[in-house]
């Protein structure tokens, strides 16, 4: 995943300045985007560091504060001017292994300020600046120095000044240490609640602009959230997630080298579609260090625990039962099976981990090594599932163990946090997982913050509200699953856990823990697999499911989880979505709605010259049925999409022989 040189440009200009007049003028710096949609302005005004935020000339962020909270001196925010300022332009391309997208364009303008306090301790404070024609992002870097040896941080100063008139879509987590898991609502920016933890992304629309509040390259700092402005004002404020040893901590620092936060990002677009498609996440992290991807695979997986473990003639956690799953992902050209909780001693307890656990020695019943050679032979490879404490006590061991069993990747479940430590373990986890070539997915996780691009083996994650809570509840609806494309899904990959084929309607639908149902269309269950972002992706239901009700499982089988391009047609947040994706010369359209049927309008410009096949799958008159038709396309075509209630229609484009 080597950089390429689209035309690389990397101009830098430095003023060091002294002196009142120097200082007046550099009092304001304006970083612009190359193609200039965006503008962010960094000043020093009354000695405060500020910042605001345009896009196409409209203030979607009004002049608001910059800073540290420290915990030796308080405030780095105040009685600060600005001393220096650096600029660059970049404009090169780079590949990414698995994603939305292939090759990505990086063209930017960054600028570099230092503040420095215009007296007492003297402190220095920098703030790298990025402007993206689809966004900006900045993140502070406190330098090593000698005043601010052994300092921790407490906070931040950063606000987002809004006008109040947005409507916005927040998740409220309402505490620190959770899995990140539940519904986007709608808000008004005027009633955001200083009393509410919102998680990332805030997303929010003008009458001519979306945008997205996130967080990208996480490392070595603390999860970040928003609150309503405890002064009362309009908009937001951040908080970091404190540390487990000392609460009264986010971040410490470490003498000898410089603290740098992780980005905070404004996604920005004409509609909330373009936030989908931006590309912003994976450019705000650095490349891999990994010389050979070739290992890194996505694809879909069977797997035993959403649907209960039920397979023909078996059922539970056993070599029969795992068979029958490795038998129908072979049977159905799965990459994968994915043994979940259970299968090794002293699991089965989660979230606990009990004394005598051994993620290297498998229950009586389940003889791994000779499973992982049963799915060789059938060209499906073999998953663990893990919880991450008892991975932590034996990670050494253990990786080194699965590597040499064969095993392709890991499922690791249950971190449930976000402050700096198990961020270290994120990455402590990553770069060992990637020495010992395994794939890796995260699961009672934090939100993405881009780093597939740096470690492209994560190949998914969970921090979403997906469909395990069909099991239990009835909180999966359909407004909530096109909610998803615009909120969670801006970040990165979503383990969702689609293919749920019990389809009923939401007034017949009854939480079930074992073969559960879901109140969705099968339409939409297929559309899932074109519009929700996972390069490694669940095949959820049970076979017995499968093998009675089969229809649509011949398009899931053959979609793809990586893709060469994407594009938002057409939607609105907690309304329906129409998305198309490319890989190789095919293309594939996946459209969903919410409770409200409706007819939804596929224009094919996008195929560019040439004609195509289109295969069309639409709903039918009951939940599990399909209406099936195909027809000769071109680029000037225009298909037309009848979704049902809570359901969705896919289209498969294949070039004409």
């Amino acid at each position: 995943m080597k950089a390429h040189g689209h035309f690389l440009t990397a101009l830098t200009a430095t003023a060091l300045l002294g002196g009142a007049a120097s200082l007046a003028h550099a009092a304001e710096q304006v970083v612009t985007s190359p193609g200039g949609q965006t503008e962010i302005r960094i000043s020093d005004e009354s000695g405060q560091a500020n910042f605001s935020l345009k896009f196409k000339g409209q203030t979607l962020v009004a002049t608001s504060p910059l800073g540290l909270i420290l915990d030796k001196g308080g405030l780095l925010s105040r009685g600060l001017k600005i001393a220096s300022a650096s600029t660059r332009q970049v404009d090169e391309t780079y590949d990414l292994v698995v994603g939305k997208t292939r090759t990505v364009r990086d063209r930017y303008a960054e600028t570099t300020v230092e503040f420095l306090e215009a007296s007492g301790l003297q402190r220095r404070l920098k703030i790298v600046a990025r402007a993206y024609d689809d966004g900006v992002a900045f993140r502070y870097v406190l330098p090593d120095q000698p005043n601010l040896a052994g300092v921790a941080v407490r906070g931040e100063e950063t606000r987002f000044a809004l006008s109040g008139d947005e409507r916005c879509w927040a998740l409220n987590l309402g505490r620190f240490g959770t899995s990140h898991e539940g519904e986007y609502d709608p808000i008004p920016a005027k009633s955001f609640r200083a009393q509410a933890l919102y998680e990332l992304p805030v997303v929010c629309q003008t009458a001519k602009a979306a945008f997205a509040l996130a967080e990208a390259d996480l490392k070595n700092w603390a999860g970040l959230y928003l609150t309503g402005r405890e002064d009362g004002g309009l908009g937001l404020q951040t908080k970091l997630s404190p540390r487990l040893d000392d609460p009264a901590k986010a971040v410490t620092t470490r003498i000898g080298t410089d603290t740098v936060s992780s980005w905070r990002v404004v996604m920005m677009g004409d509609t909330p579609g373009d936030l989908v498609s931006s590309n912003l996440m994976t450019s705000l992290n650095p490349p891999t260090t990994l010389t050979d991807t070739r290992w890194i695979k996505p694809g879909k997986a069977a797997w035993d625990w959403w649907n209960g473990s039920k397979v023909a003639g078996a059922e539970g956690m056993n070599d029969a039962t795992i068979k029958g799953f490795i038998d129908f992902a072979a049977a159905n050209k799965l990459e994968y099976m994915l043994i979940d909780d259970g299968w090794y001693v002293g699991s089965g307890q989660a979230p606990q981990v009990i004394p005598g656990t051994d993620v290297v020695r498998a229950i009586p019943g389940i003889r791994i090594q000779d499973l992982i050679a049963y799915g060789r032979e059938r060209g499906v490879g073999i998953m663990l599932w893990v919880h991450w404490k008892a991975l932590d006590a034996q990670m050494d061991e253990a990786l080194a163990a699965y590597e040499k069993w064969g095993v392709k990747g890991i499922k690791v479940d249950f971190m449930d946090r976000d402050d700096q430590q198990i961020v270290d373990y994120y990455h402590r986890l990553l770069d060992k997982a990637g020495q010992h070539r395994l794939m890796v997915d995260l699961h009672g996780a934090y939100r993405p913050t881009g780093l597939v691009r740096t470690y492209p083996h994560y190949v998914t994650q969970e921090g979403v509200l997906g469909a395990e809570y069909n099991k239990w509840s009835r909180r999966v609806t359909a407004t909530h699953n096109v909610t998803l494309p615009f909120t969670r899904m801006l970040l990165g990959p979503m383990d969702y856990t689609p293919g749920g084929f019990r389809n009923v309607r939401p007034a017949d639908f009854k939480d079930q823990f074992l073969l559960p149902t879901v109140q969705t269309t099968r339409g939409q269950a297929l559309a899932m697999y074109v519009v929700y972002d996972s390069p490694l992706t669940m095949v959820s239901d049970s076979p017995i499911t499968y093998a009675a009700s089969p229809a649509g499982l011949d398009f899931i089988t053959a979609a793809p989880t990586s893709w060469d391009e994407t594009r938002v047609l057409s939607g609105e947040i907690g309304q329906s979505i129409v998305i198309a994706r490319r890989k190789g010369d095919d293309w594939w359209v996946g459209a969903m709605t919410n409770e409200t049927g409706r007819t939804v309008k596929v224009p094919l410009s996008f195929l560019g010259n040439g004609g195509f096949k289109a295969e069309i799958r639409e709903d039918g008159a009951e939940p599990t049925a399909l209406k099936t038709r195909s027809q000769a396309v071109t680029g000037k075509s225009a298909l037309s999409l009848t979704l049902a209630p809570s359901g969705g229609g896919v289209v498969r484009l294949t070039p004409a022989k």
